[in-house]
């Protein structure tokens, strides 16, 4: 996936300015910054839910020329919150991930993509519980799952760790890694620094919708920067075992 000049106006406001990023296969890039930065506004142009006057290719070939069954065979999304409006089961809600392929050779995979996919977000226990009766954390699991299970090569999660535990946390980002080492493109909306800097090969911080730095990890996070963009004191202390970044908040 490579995207250059996106640009995204809501309300009369630049929300997303000027904005070039690209997700190659392998590897798993998180677009990470303070609330309102354009986030979650990025990705959804990105995925093509907004419209820009940028230019984005996937898979080689310009967003825009995409029919919407063609993209979803192409490009899975994870929005922020999932509402839906029936009383479908976990596992049906799952199962949807499965559409784009309908009618053709891969829907012979269905039943191995869903079962793998709750295995792997370890929602297998309720898949027969209706989804509405989930917890929030539940429900983002069982959403991650139905991404999972539409295989495609890239995959646009929107803070997909907002309402989970620690554990969750973690299993989520390991995923994340598995379908980028198994040759998927992974973009990422995260908060949590920390996560970010130990699952993601590139980090784009982004503040008032442009991108300020962009790289690895342990060259992007730096004290100075950090705390420009978020208006806060910061520490930026390496990790005991692996070296990775924390970053912590300098407190009184």
């Amino acid at each position: 996936m490579r995207a250059s000049g996106v640009e995204v106006t809501l309300g009369g406001r630049k929300v997303v300015d000027g904005v070039d990023l690209h997700a190659d296969p392998g590897e798993v890039v998180a677009l990470v910054g303070p609330n309102g930065a354009g986030k979650s506004t990025l990705l959804a142009a990105l995925a093509g839910d907004l419209p820009t006057p940028g230019r984005i290719e996937i898979a080689g070939r310009e967003l825009r020329s995409y029919k919407k069954a063609d993209l979803a065979r192409e490009r899975a999304v994870l929005p922020q919150r999932s509402a839906l409006s029936f009383p479908f089961t976990a596992g049906e809600v799952v199962r949807m991930g499965r559409a784009p392929w309908a009618g053709r050779p891969e829907a012979a995979e269905d039943d191995e993509a869903v079962a793998e996919a709750m295995r792997r977000t370890e929602v297998t226990g309720f898949a027969a519980r209706p989804f509405q009766a989930l917890s929030g954390g539940e429900q983002a699991r069982v959403a991650l799952a139905r991404v999972l299970a539409q295989r495609t090569p890239l995959l646009l999660l929107d803070e997909p760790t907002a309402a989970l535990d620690l554990r969750h946390q973690e299993l989520v980002l390991m995923v994340a890694r598995e379908r980028a080492g198994a040759g998927a493109a992974v973009v990422v909306v995260l908060h949590d620094l920390g996560l970010a800097a130990a699952y993601a090969d590139r980090v784009s911080v982004l503040a008032a919708g442009r991108v300020r730095a962009e790289g690895r990890p342990a060259e992007v996070f730096t004290e100075e920067l950090l705390t420009e963009v978020y208006q806060h004191d910061v520490e930026v202390l390496p990790h005991p075992r692996t070296g990775t970044p924390l970053v912590v908040p300098r407190r009184p």
